[in-house]
């Protein structure tokens, strides 16, 4: 995968050697089991929903509210209102007064999406006590395809609410702030485009 010069491959087996010595303590596999754990919360097929308030940089932010189960989603912001049923993406853009129709699992109704591909198993782990919270601290292992080479994530102790990513592109920060957490309790109807308040709207076919 990396590498042809003799030297530079006794470096990539003892930095390999590192990473796994670091993922074998038992701060990496508690750091671990807290991220599983959230993530599940977050992601988990009992669904979720939050606040979040996004800030690229200082080049794009926004704010809204979004809802996960399964592979649905609903979100919310200033510019559109979102519902995907796991099969076809409805966007709803107040300003244009028109609905684009996407597929589920398009990177194309969200300019932003596809720069955060994520694997839980791209990273090595740590955690630390803060005063805000449990910061769990994500870098990318060497070899590793993802886009996002570090991650860290605050959570609540004990439960593991999430209250806070900040993730790295490249060279550039992402801040993910979230609030009003609740996991479990989702309606399947919230995810259905409801058609009948946009009879006068404009609609674009994108799949």
């Amino acid at each position: 995968m990396k590498k042809t010069v003799f030297l530079m491959i006794l470096l990539i087996i003892s930095a390999a050697h590192s990473d796994a010595q670091q993922q074998d303590s038992p701060n990496a596999r508690q750091a671990r089991r807290i991220m599983d754990t959230a993530y599940e919360r977050v992601f988990g097929e009992q669904g979720s929903s939050l606040k979040y308030d996004v800030n690229i940089i200082g080049i794009y932010k926004t704010r809204g509210t979004i809802t996960f189960k399964g592979k649905k989603q609903r979100f919310t912001d200033e510019r559109v209102d979102t519902w995907n049923d796991g099969v076809t993406a409805y966007m709803a853009y107040r300003k244009k007064h028109t609905v684009e129709i996407h597929r589920a699992n398009s990177d194309k109704k969200d300019k932003h999406s596809g720069k955060f591909k994520f694997s839980l198993n791209d990273f090595n782990y740590s955690v630390s006590q803060t005063d805000e919270g449990l910061l769990l601290t994500l870098k990318q292992k060497k070899g590793a395809k993802g886009t996002i080479k570090e991650v860290k994530a605050l959570v609540t102790p004990v439960t593991y609410t999430p209250i806070q990513l900040r993730i790295k592109v490249a060279l550039f920060w992402t801040t993910v702030k979230i609030s009003n957490f609740k996991s479990g309790g989702i309606s399947d109807e919230m995810f259905v485009f409801p058609k009948e308040k946009f009879t006068d709207w404009k609609f674009v076919d994108k799949r």
